[in-house]
């Protein structure tokens, strides 16, 4: 699928560590530190939060991708040593801040994956609603060898995917998933070959985009709290935000829509 990206303009034009392109009602984000195989600083933590708290109007899916040979290596360590716990404190919020924009955003997000998707870069992918990796892709959580421990979101995010165990050894050991492992253990939903990525989170995107905006929200926001809930209060949500979906003019139009066309299919000799 080729579709004709262009520069975002205003405020999304000044974030330097990010590029931003919109092409129709998907928008492209792309890490852009590939000298330090994008590493995440605090100026990049901030242009994130600011890019997914402003997406245009226009925009109905991301696609989240990594300039260069990686998606993300992780918090850049140079800005760590000299924090106190009280600045320690204020920057791991910082990054949920960030995190949160993007899992509980205006729109859904899916994540391309090759490289390093290590610490802090597997706490983004963990955010996106969609993850597509590339042969390439490995994921590590090295936090436990470098005498620190996960804080932008990553304990509350990657063992909904990967399960407590599997973290806890990642964490403790050091040890690194592959491309395969990852799509096994449920980092990702789609493995492709290299460079076919982007292409295929496009196509994602296209039919993501296409879906109803308040169907979209209601998977985005109510779906992970659900998941969260005892069943029978996430029952009663379930009720309302059905309801809800449900009682939309839009959603009424579809519905009237696919009644009228599979009407007509079944009326054809």
């Amino acid at each position: 699928m080729s579709l004709q990206f262009t520069p975002a303009g205003g405020l999304l034009a000044t974030l330097d560590l990010l590029r931003i392109e919109v092409a129709g009602p998907v928008a492209h984000v792309r890490l852009n530190r590939p000298a330090k195989r994008n590493a995440v600083n605090d100026a990049l933590v901030s242009q994130l939060h600011t890019c997914f708290v402003n997406v245009p109007e226009a925009v109905r899916a991301v696609v989240l991708t990594g300039e260069g040979e990686h998606f993300c290596a992780g918090l850049d360590l140079s800005e760590i040593s000299e924090r106190s716990v009280a600045e320690g404190v204020l920057h791991s919020r910082a990054w949920h801040a960030a995190m949160d924009a993007l899992q509980f955003g205006r729109v859904p997000v899916i994540a391309v994956l090759h490289g390093a998707v290590v610490g802090g870069g597997l706490e983004i992918a963990s955010s996106a609603h969609l993850r597509v990796a590339e042969a390439t892709a490995y994921y590590g959580l090295p936090e436990g060898q470098r005498g620190i421990f996960v804080g932008g979101g990553g304990s509350a995010r990657v063992p909904r995917l990967v399960g407590v165990a599997c973290m806890t050894d990642m964490m403790l050991t050091g040890r690194v998933l592959s491309a395969e492992e990852g799509l096994q253990r449920g980092i990702t939903q789609y493995l492709v070959p290299d460079g076919e990525g982007f292409e295929t989170a496009c196509e994602l995107a296209v039919k993501v985009a296409a879906n109803a905006p308040l169907s979209n929200f209601a998977v985005m926001q109510a779906l992970p709290r659900i998941a969260d809930m005892a069943q029978s209060e996430g029952l009663f949500v379930e009720s309302l935000m059905a309801a809800i979906a449900q009682g939309d003019d839009a959603a009424k139009q579809r519905v009237r829509a696919f009644l009228e066309k599979r009407a007509g299919k079944v009326g054809k000799p």
